[in-house]
């Protein structure tokens, strides 16, 4: 059992977000992973730090946690070389401590900084497979011509490469990309909350799917899930700091082709808390979170990476780190 810290960069500026990382290594989790926005869920006291240089402040400023994205693009804004070449950097300076997280993207994230049309989800997954192909060979072949559809190199080296090859974490909420982990990923990310019928009819099986069609072992792959947890002794407060994350409770229909923060923000601003909360294990109690978090580990996630909604991050992490995390060890190893 791992048990991580989501570092929200849609909710605080790099420096913050570096101390929150630091704290929670001196608290005792194991990894923190972060969200790669060029804009956030909303924009009245919104943040989108650049991950890939935040990672490596974190990097030098810890010396134990696992860190990565959760999660960046590597098909519209990041071209599938530089990402490439960033994470092989991470990667030497900071072994066997580094993954990389991706996805199919959001329009929020892609259409803004590019003006691009944004496809539709058949295209964003092809070109999420062809990225993965081409970020692999750059980090195991010395010179790499590639001609995708999508993406093409000449001579292409990473002069800078780890000793191992950074693990990718896939993630997804649907069958297809599920499959996909399953046949080519090291790791699968969803996030909490969601219908238990999605992680156990759908996507859990279709990694399983994918992993055998490959010819891989169940355990070939670590089954990561974002917690969604807002725990303080004050349960008013843990409801209350929810709304801030109001847009994560909007169905995939009311924000698909949103890509403006304002509008996002207002959507949200729309909802009563009761649908907003409907998203986070809301609770004072540190038992009753061990009892929440239970049925996805149960579904076999391995990997917990708690996501709090709260301003104020090192009350959550020290109280979280205090009450709830050693019950989740004694509860699931």
């Amino acid at each position: 059992m791992r048990i991580g810290y989501k570092a929200s960069a849609e909710q605080f500026g790099p420096r913050d977000l570096l101390r929150f990382a630091v704290l929670a290594e001196e608290k005792g989790f194991d990894s923190v992973f972060v969200s790669d926005h060029f804009q956030p869920w909303r924009h009245t006291g919104g943040h989108a730090p650049f991950s890939f240089a935040w990672l490596g402040a974190v990097g030098a400023a810890t010396s134990r946690i696992v860190m990565g994205t959760s999660v960046t693009t590597p098909t519209f804004r990041h071209h599938p070389s530089t990402v490439a070449q960033c994470f092989a950097t991470l990667g030497d300076m900071f072994p066997d401590r580094v993954v990389l997280g991706i996805g199919t993207g959001e329009s929020l994230n892609e259409v803004p900084p590019t003006g691009m049309e944004w496809p539709e989800p058949k295209e964003r997954l092809a070109r999420l497979r062809e990225a993965v192909a081409l970020i692999r060979r750059l980090w195991s072949e010395e010179r790499v011509s590639f001609e995708g559809q999508y993406y093409k190199t000449e001579n292409a080296t990473i002069y800078d490469r780890p000793a191992h090859m950074v693990p990718i974490f896939i993630a997804g909420a649907g069958p297809l990309i599920a499959k996909f982990a399953g046949r080519a990923a090291d790791g699968f990310i969803c996030t909490s909350g969601k219908a238990t019928e999605l992680y156990r009819d759908t996507l859990l099986p279709n990694v399983a799917v994918g992993l055998e069609a490959a010819g891989r072992p169940s355990d070939a792959i670590e089954r990561m899930i974002e917690m969604k947890v807002s725990f303080d002794i004050d349960l008013a407060r843990a409801r209350e700091d929810t709304r801030f994350w109001g847009a994560l409770a909007l169905s995939p229909e009311e924000k698909m082709s949103v890509e403006d923060p304002v509008e996002m923000e207002r959507l949200a601003d729309a909802l009563p808390l009761e649908r907003v909360t409907s998203r986070w294990i809301v609770s004072a109690d540190a038992d009753e979170v061990v009892e929440a978090v239970r049925p996805y580990v149960e579904l076999g996630f391995r990997h917990l990476v708690f996501h709090a909604p709260g301003f104020d991050q090192p009350r959550f992490i020290e109280s979280f780190a205090d009450a709830v995390v050693p019950k989740l060890r004694r509860a699931f190893g």
